[in-house]
């Protein structure tokens, strides 16, 4: 894992819908100040971006709505770095294999996903990871999570587990100061991956 660079003072929460205050409390425990995220002059405030687990298509919609679409898409762009978790993920993906034809994608880490591919509500599980950095493994609450179909040359795959097909899938995994869960790290008190977030780089 990267050594600790500077740290943002301003973590912003997208809180148009999802799992805001479970990542703030998880940032407030770190000490960094987290910010909810709601319009364009939230955003300018921010150095870094959560974007939490929820629905990706309302997400998506909210987005645009809320005229955050492409101030977002510009920041990460610019080098903001962003820790996207389940609907996260597939909201920083570059491909949504199974969205809908108006579904927005910010295309801020190279890779395809498929929403809710691990199964429904009722196919949730929890299972403990291995991630290559981390000296124990980090146990993890997948709740309708996404599948990653596809990963550019670029993206480093820190963690895997076995799908339903037999197939080792990616579930978390890191571009430069993009890093991203399929699972929800903000449920299971464990704050290494939030850590990692806070130590990706910071754009000059």
């Amino acid at each position: 894992m990267n050594a600790p660079s500077t740290r943002p003072e301003k973590v912003g929460i997208l809180a148009l819908q999802g799992d805001v205050r479970e990542h703030a409390r998880s940032l407030a425990e770190l000490g960094s100040t987290p910010v909810e995220v709601r319009t364009p002059a939230d955003l300018e405030v921010v150095d870094a971006l959560i974007l939490p687990g929820g629905e990706s298509t309302t997400m998506s919609l909210l987005l645009e709505s809320s005229g955050l679409l492409e101030p977002v898409r510009d920041r990460l762009q610019e080098g903001m770095p962003a820790f996207g978790t389940c609907a996260g993920m597939i909201l920083l993906s570059a491909e949504v294999l199974d969205g809908r034809a108006d579904q927005h994608k910010l295309g801020a880490i190279d890779m395809g996903v498929r929403r809710n591919a691990f199964g429904r509500q009722v196919d949730s599980f929890e299972t403990d990871l291995d991630v290559a950095g981390f000296d124990e493994p980090l146990h993890a609450v997948f709740i309708r999570a996404p599948i990653v179909e596809w990963v550019g040359p670029d993206v480093e795959v820190l963690a895997t587990v076995t799908g339903k097909d037999g197939k080792e899938r990616p579930v978390v995994c890191r571009q430069g100061p993009i890093i991203v869960a399929a699972f929800h790290p903000e449920l299971s008190g464990d704050l290494r991956l939030h850590q990692e977030f806070l130590a990706a780089p910071m754009p000059c």
